[in-house]
């Protein structure tokens, strides 16, 4: 069965779309039109400004094409949802957003002790991929996929919780560099690491866990999150197996594949680039000793 019985509303989220155009507006208005208004701003560089769109577009990609939609019917499409929104995403608004407008935030009064807290590196991994499983667990996931309070509270928290732990690794404010060198490359590994469990969960378990893929009356609430329900009322639908013939096991196990394989992916280009800075910053620093001991061994 077609998708398009949902609508246009349903398929491309209009409104969320405008959203995200406000506040691209905003973005371009503050770090380009009226930047030299604000002190200690600085020019927007060519890769900011790439990064933040390259953010925006895939944000609503992932949130507001029908990716999201799909994502109530195939579970696996959710986990490429989940994915791209908490380990794509965050980072190139980490870097998107230049260093001084961050400084005017993260500086705050208010915020300045909360943000130096919660982006403890340790606690940072700790928060983030502790809140990632702890919603994987079936009951959990279940409660949160069909009431929209607990879903929108959650899908901004866990964005929220996936900065704090992008920033240690990527963020660019020479004062805010709290792991330097092989310390990046050991987060990276821990942070891999401790996303393991609940993929595995997902991968080897031999029984669909999650009932808003299984039973159809819990299916129905979680798609009232994009649908509306007058709309689903006036469907004759039984469940998810309508728009896709994988079955629930299979399309389940294939999420925590794919979900593991962005990760790697992604982690993967991050450890590389960390990899090669901290080795170029290795042999700068040698480089510069060298004088200073040809000298002295001159000198001897």
């Amino acid at each position: 069965m077609s998708l398009d019985i949902f609508g246009f509303k349903a398929l491309w989220s209009p409104y969320f779309f405008i959203s995200l155009i406000i506040v691209s507006v905003c973005y371009y208005l503050i770090t380009v039109k009226y930047r030299e208004k604000f002190t200690g701003s600085e020019r927007l560089t060519k890769r900011q400004g790439i990064f933040f769109a390259s953010g925006i577009v895939l944000l609503y990609i992932i949130k507001g094409s029908p990716i999201d939609l799909m994502s109530h019917l195939m579970f696996y499409t959710h986990m490429i949802q989940m994915a791209f929104l908490y380990i794509v995403i965050p980072p190139l608004f980490v870097i998107g957003i230049p260093p001084w407008v961050w400084r005017k935030i993260i500086y705050l009064p208010v915020v300045k002790r909360l943000f130096g807290f919660f982006t403890k590196p340790v606690l940072a991994l700790l928060l983030f991929n502790g809140s990632f499983s702890f919603y994987h667990i079936p009951f959990v996931f279940d409660a949160v996929k069909t009431n929209i309070w607990l879903h929108a509270a959650h899908t901004a928290g866990l964005f929220l919780l996936a900065i704090f732990m992008w920033w240690p690794l990527v963020n660019e404010l020479e004062e805010q560099q709290k792991l330097g060198g092989l310390k990046k490359i050991f987060y990276l590994f821990a942070d891999g690491a401790l996303l393991t469990p609940a993929c595995a969960l997902i991968i080897f378990t031999d029984v669909p866990l999650y009932s808003t893929y299984s039973d159809p009356s819990y299916w129905a609430q979680a798609l009232q999150l994009c649908v509306p329900e007058s709309m689903i009322q006036s469907l004759d639908l039984s469940g998810p197996e309508m728009f896709h013939s994988m079955s629930l096991l299979h399309d389940q196990q294939l999420g925590g594949i794919l979900m593991k394989v962005i990760q790697e992916l992604v982690y993967g280009s991050v450890l590389y680039y960390s990899f090669m800075k901290w080795y170029r910053q290795e042999e700068k620093e040698a480089d510069s000793r060298l004088p200073v001991k040809l000298q002295a061994m001159k000198e001897i």
